[in-house]
């Protein structure tokens, strides 16, 4: 009897297995999708996610701190191939990647239910897609392989490495072909989508990185030349376009949508760690002394030649992005008083109405703040109460667009009106005040070359603070090498810190890059955390020891 069963079972399955439906309607499968433009747009929408897109992590720089970490393997010079952040970015970018050469080999299929326009728009936006994704690849690891159709697993592994020339060169024409086909702006009741800007954007940040100057020249004009609908324009108050109210901003080249109500935000610890301890968060990812000292005085000198600098009084005097991007002491913040002054035991709370315990000092709360300030940029009461942030992801926007033609320019040896111009912009909605009012801000009138590369390089860190453009800055202009080879500064702690010397002890002295020094300042001062890098090797990050083991023809990077 067990001996007839057994053989209806191996009869009936593999007669079953005859007939059975490989690719069912309710799962796709690439065999038999992108066979209509819904299948088209619902690939190319699938990675309009920020798995896939995103600046730098801002805490491989001297501008961040985390507290709870103490650094990272970019700060404390320990990557190496077997670290999970080169891996899950190599990773990441090549899924992209293979899921647009998938889409661009199938598309086809599809030819004769789409109209040729959304055709011709839908690889548009995957080939931006695709050279985005190479151009984070190879400004991180050099040379990289380039694979523009899908593979089998056996091709797979005779894949070996790419020039990064050659590399770069096929970003370019994609984005070419993008730029052509993509249409400079949508209907405003449109969903975002990739525009020609954003290809613009791309090119020139990518050309930018490369150094590239005449290609990041042409792109940024391209940009600031466009006229009618999709024109970008900066927004008129900085501190208001990285919250909500900003993410209809004409400033605004590439963003990818947050919002709580599509379930599509970040929560958790990552938005504890930004607030203030009083409001129940942690205070622990945080901005570095050195940010802080980074920001011009309103004569648009640095804080060690400004004779408007007080170190006793550091907010007052200051390029107003200061405090628009890092929380004043002494004002209110998310409903309380930030005062992290070691005497200070309570505040004032405007949302109790009452005094409370003062969380934010560390004679009260031991884990607070450990350089005494805390982000104040792209943060608003809604992370205090939802314990979430759900503003878009800015990736590009207009005011990059201008420094980086003004650096361009600067490098080419053009030198003109237009370089002054691009940079007043930026500066001038500094102080909410328009480009030509130059009495109102400090606007910048140089045209020696070295004075306005120190200018744009400066004008970068603070413009673009918490934006995650400062690692590749200091990666390109080989300034980690010396930035990320000084110790995180803190405040001593309450029982030894000398009140007559609160908050700073004296000016912080800056060098030619804007790089500060605080071994003048001895016990005044507190060493947190030591930070480490290898120039011979930093440069560029490992190939992941994973990819080599699967596949021996790549190549290390040197040191690695």
């Amino acid at each position: 009897m067990k001996k007839l069963a057994i053989l209806f079972l191996l009869t009936t399955g593999f007669s079953t297995c005859n007939n059975l439906d490989l690719n069912p309607l309710s799962e796709p499968s690439t065999a038999t999708f992108y066979s209509n433009q819904t299948e088209l747009e619902l690939a190319v929408n699938d990675l309009y996610r920020l798995d896939f897109w995103g600046n730098d992590n801002e805490q491989f720089t001297d501008n961040y701190w985390h507290r709870g970490q103490l650094g990272n393997a970019v700060t404390f010079g320990t990557m190496n191939a077997e670290d999970a952040t080169a891996q899950a970015f190599w990773t990441v970018c090549y899924k992209a990647i293979a899921r647009a050469n998938t889409f661009l080999a199938s598309k086809d299929r599809a030819a004769a239910n789409t109209s040729p326009a959304i055709m011709t728009q839908l690889e548009a936006e995957m080939r931006l897609i695709r050279a985005y994704e190479y151009s984070r690849l190879i400004t991180h690891f050099g040379d990289v392989p380039l694979m523009t159709k899908p593979l089998t697993l056996e091709e797979s592994y005779g894949v070996a490495r790419t020039p990064q020339a050659d590399v770069l060169k096929f970003i370019f024409e994609e984005l070419d072909f993008a730029i052509a086909n993509l249409p400079q702006s949508y209907p405003a009741s449109a969903v975002k989508r990739l525009t020609k800007g954003a290809a613009l954007a791309v090119k020139a940040r990518t050309a930018l990185y490369t150094g590239n100057w005449a290609l990041a020249k042409e792109a940024t004009q391209a940009i600031m030349q466009f006229s009618g609908a999709g024109t970008y324009t900066l927004h008129p108050s900085y501190s208001q376009l990285f919250l909500k109210a900003g993410e209809t901003s004409p400033e605004i080249i590439l963003s990818i949508p947050r919002d709580e109500a599509q379930k599509v935000f970040t929560s958790g610890t990552n938005v504890q760690d930004q607030l203030p301890r009083v409001t129940g968060g942690f205070g622990a990812q945080i901005p570095t002394r050195e940010m802080v000292d980074a920001y011009e005085c309103t004569d648009g000198k640095p804080i060690d030649e400004s004779p408007l600098y007080d170190p006793r009084a550091p907010f007052k005097n200051r390029d107003p992005r200061l405090t628009a991007s890092i929380v004043e002491f002494g004002t209110q913040w998310l409903g309380y008083s930030y005062q992290p002054h070691p005497d200070s035991l309570t505040v004032f709370s405007s949302k109790e109405n009452r005094r409370v315990s003062n969380l934010d000092t560390r004679a009260v709360a031991a884990f607070a703040s450990f350089t005494g300030f805390l982000w104040k940029k792209g943060i608003d009461q809604s992370w205090a109460d939802k314990r979430s942030e759900d503003a878009d992801a800015i990736l590009f926007r207009y005011a990059e667009i201008l420094l980086t033609y003004a650096e361009a320019k600067i490098e080419l040896g053009e030198i003109d009106a237009s370089v002054l111009n691009a940079i007043n912009q930026v500066r001038a909605r500094a102080y909410g005040v328009s480009v030509t009012q130059t009495s109102a801000y400090p606007a910048v009138t140089t045209t020696n070359a070295a004075d306005l590369r120190r200018i744009v390089r400066r004008e970068r860190r603070v413009e673009f603070s918490r934006e995650g453009l400062r690692y590749m800055d200091l990666i390109r202009w080989k300034l980690a090498e010396k930035a990320l080879t000084r110790p995180v500064i803190g405040l001593p702690d309450p029982a030894v810190q000398n009140r007559a010397k609160w908050p700073f002890p004296g000016v912080t002295p800056l060098d030619d890059d804007g790089i500060a020094d605080y071994t003048s300042f001895g016990s005044d001062v507190k060493v947190v955390a030591q930070r480490t890098f290898d120039k011979n090797r930093q440069y560029l990050w490992p190939i992941p020891a994973l990819e080599r083991r699967v596949n021996p023809n790549l190549t290390q990077n040197p040191g690695y």
